[in-house]
């Protein structure tokens, strides 16, 4: 009996599983569907550059004959218009450059299919022009990388670069004395600074890591991180403002680094990239643009160049040595409404004054 009931049980477990095998649909083979591809953009190409407030022409084309069921245009992610035809003028506003991504979703029997371009605007003002005039000159470490400087309290804090030499130092103006300093280790390349609420925020290179200090002791109080490079720094008194040596600038809240939104910025040629030590003056935003004598004024919400600095000349041949690197470093003090500058292994830091050119 026991053997009986044992074969009985197998020959059901047989049939059943059987049954559970013949009624599963056979998937091997089964030709995927076709991806859908109705239209392409066919004005303007990607990349291109237009002037902010310039109408731009869009077209469209089929990429067969097969007419889609309707077209609905992006703008950034935000919808525009259905259109009935294949073209359509898109006005852009005055004042506000920058990337504007075109997306053209086509629907056709319940299936859609996505077309996209970027082309960017160029700022439709041409920048005030402006020259300087030397206040005071006062010493400075010409040992020193400038990569990040700021005036808080009646003194100089200057951050400094190069691997294995890269530090944060507090700087008695009127001498160039260094009162007091600490040092990044060896793998950390050190970039711009910045003081907000008594705290002193670090930026690095390549690291992907920046430093917080207290600014009365410079001991260490927390690390953050980024995933783009780390060039200057700069507050508004609210957030933090970050250059990455694009065009575009990020603000940042001092807590966690997050990102709160981001300009880019343009001029009336283009985009000007580079941007490195930043300093935030009266509302606006100087930046030094890397490799150049220039200093570039921004307005913070909207990225239009709004002021180029001629800088030519600052330090003059008899007061270099020959080690001297590029133009760099930006502070200012709001309470006498001073401006310095000084440069990359400078002897000398200026007050300056810049003068609008006629």
């Amino acid at each position: 009996m026991p053997q009986r009931v044992s074969i009985l049980f197998l020959l059901l477990v047989v049939a059943c599983t059987n049954g559970r095998e013949e009624q599963q649909p056979d998937t091997t083979n089964t030709p995927s569907e076709n991806p859908l591809r109705l239209i392409r953009f066919d004005k303007p190409t990607s990349g291109a550059m237009f002037t902010a407030g310039e109408s731009i022409a869009i077209t469209l084309k089929l990429t067969d004959t097969i007419q889609p069921d309707s077209i609905v245009l992006y703008r950034n992610s935000e919808r525009i218009k259905k259109i009935s035809d294949l073209s359509f003028n898109l006005q852009t506003e005055t004042g506000k450059p920058g990337t504007i991504q075109l997306n053209a979703i086509a629907w056709k029997d319940g299936r859609r299919q996505t077309a996209s371009i970027s082309v960017k605007l160029k700022s439709n003002t041409k920048p005030t022009s402006y020259s300087y005039r030397i206040v005071k000159a006062y010493p400075h470490d010409p040992e020193a990388y400038t990569q990040g400087l700021f005036y808080y309290n009646g003194y100089l804090y200057e951050g400094t670069g190069q691997q294995g030499a890269s530090s944060l130092r507090k700087v008695e103006l009127e001498t160039g004395k260094i009162l007091q300093s600490v040092n990044l280790s060896r793998e950390y390349f050190g970039e711009g600074i910045t003081i907000l609420n008594d705290k002193i925020y670090q930026l690095t290179w390549t690291n992907g890591t920046g430093f917080v200090y207290d600014a009365a002791t410079f001991k260490p109080i927390n690390t953050f991180s980024y995933t783009t490079q780390g060039w200057g720094l700069t507050t508004n008194g609210n957030e933090l403002v970050m250059s990455d040596g694009s065009n575009t600038i990020y603000f940042r809240e001092p807590n966690g680094f997050r990102e709160l939104r981001r300009i880019e910025v343009f001029d009336n040629n283009g985009p000007v990239k580079m941007l490195n030590e930043l300093e935030y003056i009266d509302g606006k935003i100087y930046a030094n643009v890397y490799l150049t004598d220039r200093i570039i004024i921004i307005n913070p919400e909207t990225g239009v160049v709004e002021g180029n600095i001629d800088m030519q000349g600052l330090l003059t041949t008899a007061q270099r040595t020959g080690k001297e690197d590029v133009l760099n470093g930006i502070a200012y003090d709001p309470e006498r409404n001073r401006i310095f500058v000084t440069g990359k292994y400078w002897g000398k830091l200026f007050q300056v004054e810049f003068i609008k050119k006629k």
